[in-house]
Order: C-alpha cells, then sequence, then structure tokens
C-alpha cells in the first residue's frame, strides 16, 4: 500500500494535474475544447504574471513560460511509487521529464501566439489612432475592441478607446476604460485624464478634482499640467451654473429674458434691410448687463445668429462698406464685446466660431476708425483674464496680429495707445514669445523697418513706446538672431537715425533715437556677417551721436560704438582719429556707471589695435588707474587690459612707480577677482609692468607677490 503523501508534493501534483488538463485541451481536435483551453491557459498565465508567482520548476511571466530543466533536488526526483495515475507504469504514463518538454513546448507556442496578438493589437491601435485623428470616432473604438479582443491587457488600447468614448459622449463607458488601464497600471496618467474629462461629462465635477489631483501625486512634474485642467474644470463648472441660473429665471418669466429670446428671433428673420438689424443688434447690446442675459444669448446661439444672418455677415466681410454696413459693423462689435465683458465661455464661444479669429483680424486692420476702434475693444476684453489672454494666443494667427498691432504707430488717435498696451499686456506670456519666434522676424520686423523708414508718417509719442517693444520681443534668442540677421533692419536704423539727428533739438525726436540706440545695442551683441558688413555705417553715426549733450543718448551710443569696432581694425582707426580716446576719457569722469562701463571697453580696444590710442591714454592713465578700485569687474578687466597696453609705451610704466599700482593689480591677479578674466587681464598687467620698469619688481617682492606673478606668467605672451 502508497504510503501517505506530503501536503506540498500534493500540492504540486495538483498543479501538475491541471497544466496537464490544460495541455490535452490545447490539444484536443475540438475547436471548441481548445479555444476554452487557451482561454483558461490565458488566464492562468495572467494571474501568475500579475503575483510574480514562481512554481515549482516553473516561472511564468507576462509573454513567455521558462521551464527549469533541472528541477531542484526539493522537487520529487520520481514518480513511479506514487499512487494513482501519477505513477509511470510503463507506456500509460507520463514521465516527468516527458511532461516538462510538452509544457516547455507549449510555453513556446503560447509565446509565439501572444507575440503574433501583440503584432495586430498594435496595427489596429495605429488604425483606431488614424480614424481617430480623422474624428471617426466610431470606427477608433471599433479598432481598439477588435485590439483588445487579441490582447486584453494593452493599457494604451483602453485609454485610446476611452478617448474616443468620450468624443462619442459614452462617457460611463469611458470610466470604464481608464479604470481597466488603472488594473493594467495603477500610475496611468492618460487614464486619470480621459476619466476626469468624462466626469465633466457627466457633472460629476469633483471627482474629475479627484482625478486631476491625482496626476499630481503620480507624477510631480505634472502639477501644471493637473493645475490647468483644473481651471478649465472650474470653467465648465461655472458655465453650467450659468445655465442653471437661466432655467431658473426663464421659469420665473423674467421679462428681460424673453426680450433677449425676442430680439434673436427676429435677427434669425431673413431678407430684412439693413436697419431692420441694426436696430434689433443694439437692442441686444442693452440688454447685455448681466450674466443672465450674456449666457441665455449664449444658449440660444446668439452668436451663430449673427454669423448665419447674410446681411449681417455682409457688413462684417465685405471690404468696400456703405455708411450703414460700418454702422452695423460697429454695433455687432459692440454686441460682441458687451456678450463676452467677463464671460470666458462667451469669449471661447465668439472666437472659436467659424473663421471669427481671421474675421477679428481684418477688421482690426479696417481704414474706418470706428470698426478698428470696435474690435480693438473687444479683444482688450480677452486680455483681461488669464483664460481670455489664452483664447486669443491659440486662435489668432499671433504673427499677423503683432503686425497689425504694430501698423497702429501711424495712427494719431487713441487707438495708437490701445495697440501697444495690447501688445505689452501680451509680452509676459511665455506663450506668446514661443508661439511668435518662427515668424517674427520674416513676417512683423518689415513692418516696423517701415515705421523707422517713415518718420516723419509715425506718432511721435507712440513710436518709442513700440521700440520698448520690439526690443522686449528681441530680447528671446532665437528671436533676436533673427532679427539682428536682417540688413533691412540695420538699414531702416540707420535712416531713422539720419533723420533723427537732423531733429534732435526736438524732445519727441531725441526719445526715438535713445529707444531706438537701446534696441541696436541689444542686437549688435550678435556676431552675424550682417552686423559685420554694416559696422562702418554704424561706427560713423555713433561717432557723430557723441557730441550730443544728451547724457542718454551718449551712454547708448558709446555702448553701440562698443560692441561694432571689434569687427576691424580699419574701425578703430576711423574712431581713434576722430577723437574717441579723449571723449571717453571724459566720460570716465563724469562717473555714470553704465557709460563708464562702456567706455573702459572702448579704451581696451582701442589701445588693443591702435598704437595712437594708447599714447593718447598714457597721457591720462592717472584717470585708469583709479578705475581700478571699481566695485564693477567689467570695468576693472577692461581698465587692466588698457593698462597692460599702455605699458608697451616707453616711459609709462616708470610714471607709476609712486602710486599703489602693483597693490591694486596684484589683489585682482592673486584670485581676489570672481571672473577668471579679470584675474588674466590684471595678471598681464602686473607682469608687463614688471617687465617695462624692473623698479616695479621691489615693491612685488615685498608684497610676496613674486610666486603669484611666476604663476600668472602664463598668460603673456
Amino acid at each position: 500500500m502508497a504510503g501517505k503523501v506530503d501536503p506540498e508534493l500534493e500540492q504540486f501534483l495538483q498543479k501538475v494535474d491541471e497544466i496537464t488538463d490544460l495541455v490535452e485541451g490545447i490539444r484536443s481536435d475540438d475547436p471548441a475544447i481548445r479555444d476554452e483551453a487557451f482561454q483558461k491557459a490565458d488566464e492562468k498565465l495572467m494571474k501568475q504574471s500579475e503575483e510574480s508567482e514562481i512554481m515549482d520548476g516553473c516561472r511564468v511571466t507576462t509573454n513567455r513560460t521558462l521551464i527549469n530543466k533541472n528541477p531542484s533536488s526539493s522537487a520529487p526526483p520520481r514518480y513511479s511509487n506514487l499512487p494513482g495515475k501519477y505513477g509511470v507504469q510503463g507506456n500509460a504514463r507520463m514521465s516527468q521529464e516527458n511532461f516538462l518538454s510538452v509544457l516547455e513546448r507549449d510555453a513556446e507556442e503560447r509565446a509565439k501566439r501572444r507575440k503574433e496578438s501583440q503584432m495586430l493589437a498594435n496595427a489596429l491601435k495605429e488604425k483606431g489612432n488614424a480614424a481617430f485623428k480623422n474624428e471617426d470616432y466610431v470606427t477608433a473604438v471599433q479598432c481598439y475592441t477588435e485590439g483588445l479582443e487579441k490582447i486584453r491587457d494593452f493599457q494604451a488600447l483602453y485609454t485610446n478607446r476611452a478617448q474616443a468614448y468620450n468624443k462619442l459622449g459614452k462617457y460611463e463607458e469611458a470610466i470604464t476604460d481608464c479604470k481597466w488601464a488603472l488594473k493594467c497600471n495603477e500610475n496611468c496618467v492618460k487614464a486619470y485624464i480621459h476619466m476626469a474629462k468624462a466626469n465633466i461629462g457627466l457633472k460629476k465635477y469633483e471627482e474629475a478634482r479627484r482625478c486631476y489631483q491625482k496626476i499630481t501625486t503620480i507624477d510631480p512634474s505634472q502639477a501644471k499640467l493637473a493645475k490647468e485642467y483644473i481651471k478649465l474644470l472650474d470653467l465648465d463648472q461655472k458655465k453650467e451654473q450659468q445655465e442653471k441660473r437661466v432655467t431658473e429665471v426663464l421659469e420665473l418669466g423674467s421679462v428681460t429674458t424673453k426680450a433677449v429670446r425676442e430680439a434673436l428671433k427676429k435677427l434669425s428673420s431673413p431678407d430684412k434691410i439693413p436697419f431692420f438689424y441694426l436696430g434689433g443688434v443694439k437692442f441686444l447690446t442693452e440688454l447685455m448687463n448681466e450674466c443672465t442675459e450674456q449666457t441665455l444669448f449664449r444658449i440660444n446661439d446668439g452668436f451663430s445668429v449673427i454669423n448665419n444672418n447674410e446681411i449681417i455677415r455682409r457688413s462684417l466681410v465685405s471690404s468696400v462698406k456703405e455708411p450703414c454696413e460700418v454702422e452695423l459693423c460697429v454695433s455687432v462689435l459692440a454686441l460682441w464685446k458687451a456678450a463676452c465683458q467677463e464671460n470666458e465661455e462667451n469669449q471661447r464661444t465668439l472666437i472659436t466660431s467659424s473663421d471669427t479669429s481671421e474675421l477679428l483680424l481684418n477688421l482690426l486692420s479696417s481704414k474706418q476708425s470706428e470698426i478698428y476702434k470696435g474690435c480693438l475693444a473687444l479683444l482688450s476684453v480677452f486680455l483681461l483674464t488669464e483664460y481670455g489672454s489664452d483664447l486669443v494666443l491659440h486662435n489668432l494667427n499671433l504673427a499677423r496680429f503683432v503686425k497689425i498691432l504694430i501698423g497702429f504707430a501711424n495712427y494719431s488717435d487713441e487707438a495708437s495707445d490701445s495697440a501697444m498696451k495690447m501688445l505689452t499686456n501680451l509680452i509676459p506670456e511665455k506663450k506668446f514669445i514661443k508661439h511668435i519666434q518662427k515668424d517674427f522676424a520674416t513676417h512683423v520686423i518689415p513692418s516696423f523697418e517701415i515705421l523707422l523708414k517713415n518718420l516723419k508718417l509715425t506718432n511721435k509719442q507712440i513710436l518709442p513706446q513700440c521700440i520698448s517693444i520690439i526690443g522686449s520681443i528681441a530680447s528671446d534668442k532665437m528671436i533676436s538672431g533673427g532679427v539682428a540677421g536682417r540688413e533691412e533692419f540695420w538699414e531702416s536704423c540707420l535712416v531713422c537715425i539720419d533723420e533723427a539727428i537732423m531733429l534732435i533739438t526736438v524732445a519727441e525726436y531725441r526719445e526715438i533715437l535713445y529707444t531706438l540706440l537701446g534696441l541696436m545695442v541689444n542686437l549688435s551683441i550678435e556676431q552675424c556677417t550682417t552686423i559685420q558688413v554694416k559696422a562702418p555705417a554704424i561706427t560713423e553715426r555713433c561717432i557723430s551721436l557723441l557730441a550730443s549733450t544728451d547724457g542718454g543718448i551718449l551712454t547708448r551710443a558709446s555702448g553701440l560704438l562698443s560692441h561694432v569696432l571689434p569687427q576691424s581694425d580699419e574701425l578703430v582707426e576711423t574712431a581713434v582719429k576722430a577723437g574717441v580716446v579723449k571723449k571717453m576719457l571724459k566720460f570716465i569722469k563724469a562717473e555714470g556707471k553704465t557709460t563708464i562701463r562702456y567706455a573702459t571697453k572702448i579704451l581696451a580696444i582701442s589701445s588693443t589695435r591702435s598704437e595712437e590710442a594708447r599714447e593718447e591714454i598714457v597721457k591720462k592713465l592717472s584717470v585708469l588707474t583709479k578705475l581700478l578700485s571699481s566695485d564693477d569687474e567689467q570695468v576693472v578687466g577692461n581698465t587692466a587690459l588698457c593698462l597692460s597696453h599702455c605699458f608697451e609705451i616707453p616711459g609709462a610704466a616708470a610714471s607709476l612707480l609712486k602710486t599703489n599700482i602693483v597693490r591694486m593689480l596684484l589683489k585682482y591677479a592673486g584670485g581676489d577677482a570672481k571672473g577668471s578674466t579679470v584675474q588674466r587681464n590684471a595678471a598681464i598687467a602686473l607682469g608687463k609692468l614688471c617687465l617695462a620698469e624692473p623698479r616695479h619688481k621691489i615693491q612685488l617682492r615685498e608684497l610676496h607677490g613674486l610666486g603669484i606673478l611666476m604663476s600668472c606668467m602664463k598668460y603673456i605672451k
């Protein structure tokens, strides 16, 4: 009689029995039995994958079963003495080795089938994505569903199908798919996003909010994204509250709400004269005093009524308008403004309506002052809030929008000021710069160049503000490079400078010149061949401007000159011959911080390339040596560099024997300077000082500075 079987062995044998039954089912000739066995096997594999279970001699993973061909010694070594069907009785029983061999082959076949299924599922996913992109959401759902029939644990198919369900308004189905996706991956951000949108569709706002907040918990780096989603959620919730309020007011039979509906009904009537519609539009505008009336206007398709009325539409889109059409157009803009005031949903409905964004830009560029003023007033309403600004940034052609606004610098009325304020409000938005980077230099700057070349025709009070706005936008590295590379830009600047110089005694022209020089200073930092080509002409203008009595113009002309002089030795010689060295030394005495910075840079450049400049500077060495005590390291570095060149002039080093020049230079060469360039320049100056006049070495030894000097000699050529 067989002995008692060990419990662990009994469990093992039970599992072997289950697997054997599956193998037999898979080998069955009956398709139904075979399919059922495959399904049970897949379920078993999935369960084992999730639990990462290691069975006796067999590890199951997601898509492959690994067979341990060499079971550990803890496994039963033989089955010949076991009772029942597990004993080996001739050919009637399968040996352990044969069983494991069959199981291994089965695992390989299973892995192959899963790989094939995965390929089919991926193909269906791509097909579904293409359908989704084409807004064929029904087909997309069908493709994703077929893919899930191939692979049941395909997370992307669940989230993609949920997204398609949301588009179809099947929110419950979308939520179910999101839950399945989370079973595949509990940290699936997309699942929470689509689940939140489905809950919004079901008006379950708090559930949606929790979904968005969960995103931040899963991935803190997505906190900004979650914040944006919650912001849109708040708008949806606000929209529902508005519409609920309208329903309540309608039930009370409000006279005003009835009037709104009646007015819209009359505006829907076709083939009336323009004055009929003009009266209706003005009447509606007067009613737009509260959020309730604004919402009623929206939910009764007020924006569509206006857009679909042929007479009204013609007054909006025609390039040449009759007086009555102009009045009707202005009235419609006023109605839109009243309907959109502090109402984000109305703003969204209007600007996303068919062709409205293009229409607004056309109206903004109209020659009729009443029309462009009305359009500016409407767009200003959008820019009062972050959401409204986003609507403008995402729906208008920004390059054209900015180009039109810059063109308002030619206007003499209050619209020019409104346009500049609008641009000023947009600039801080990072999205604005990002959207306009690509087209700014090629589509916007040409209109600015026209302004500069026609200075007499511009609004002199507004142009400086316009130039500053261009400068702010061009502070972006990508934009600045594109603008600086335009030869037309520099040419237009030179034309503007020439005209402004002739009228520099007029305050308006001085302000224009001042702001333009600031823009040119910033853009001249760029390294490009265009600046090299224009450098002689720019240098000529700068030298001319150094005769100005306006401190601001002198400073900026010096800054621009310091940027273009390094382009060639000829420019330096031209500047030196024009008396630039004397002027810079004079500017240093004026003690203006920015002016001194530019002046020392010009002196450093001049002394590097011109012996005449060095001889001129040597006469005023005391002016330079005082700058070594400056707290501006840029000034100190340029001063030290300039001195190092001047020490090549005979007698220059000897003239400083009774000064503390060695101590000052040693201080920076010894490492007190934060910048390595300052340390290098100080070391060079100190080395050349001692070489030119050996008596300075005595003080250097007393200060124990020889070691420092020797360590810095590598800088001296």
